[in-house]
């Protein structure tokens, strides 16, 4: 299916991916779902390889309505993605730890998102430098203009799998705890304790060659 086609449809809800646990935090409009995998770093593929399942972590990147992982041709999952399985993407953020009166109601505030699909290999060499060019700006946006490109040899070491982005839902929890009424009046503090990713400023390699110095994208990284 094409991304003109898939962008007609604004929802990526289906009943595999219909939210039934709290179902009021299901949200399944493209804006959010990308906005959330944009964001993360990693992200968690799962299927099933000779009746056992296996959930691998592994960077990501999105192009359009398509998801895209790689890794090393000798890959198990990426092999076994390429030849068409089913396969569940998971993504997490977490925003905050939420401390409720009682031990039953703490939770936290997260966004994640779930997609379904079947991979492909990704063999037209365009796109798949385009792919690799994009998770290294997903990691750190500015670096594909100073780093040395992928040669012949990395290529061909490299299976990029891609993913549609036409089954996915996206679960996010935002706000207080949500106590029992009778327990509001209890003297025990609650609240949300706010959780987000900071990066600590850059350390050098030790063989940097003389004289070069941080960029501006990794002494102000940020996601």
């Amino acid at each position: 299916m094409s991304d003109t086609v898939l962008e007609q449809n604004t929802s990526l809800q289906s009943p595999r991916t219909t939210v039934k646990r709290l179902a009021k935090r299901g949200q399944y409009d493209r804006e959010t779902i990308h906005a959330i995998i944009d964001e993360a770093l990693i992200c968690h593929a799962g299927f099933v390889v000779d009746g056992s399942p296996v959930v691998i972590p592994t960077i990501h990147t999105r192009i359009g309505e398509t998801l895209y992982f790689h890794g090393s041709a000798a890959s198990r999952m990426l092999r076994s993605l390429r030849d068409g399985i089913d396969a569940c993407v998971t993504v997490t953020l977490l925003d905050g730890l939420v401390m409720a009166r009682s031990a039953f109601h703490h939770s936290m505030n997260y966004r994640s998102v779930v997609v379904m699909g079947k991979g492909r290999e990704v063999v037209d060499r365009e796109e798949k430098l385009r792919v690799l060019d994009a998770l290294v700006e997903h990691v750190c946006a500015g670096r594909v203009r100073d780093v040395r490109a992928p040669n012949e040899a990395e290529l061909r070491q490299t299976l990029v799998i891609a993913i549609p982005l036409a089954e996915a839902s996206a679960k996010i929890r935002t706000g207080p705890p949500a106590d029992d009424d009778e327990d509001y009046a209890l003297p025990i503090w609650a609240g949300v304790i706010p959780l987000a990713l900071t990066p600590l400023w850059p350390v050098d390699d030790e063989r940097l060659a003389a004289g070069v110095v941080a960029p501006a994208y990794a002494t102000g990284y940020r996601r």
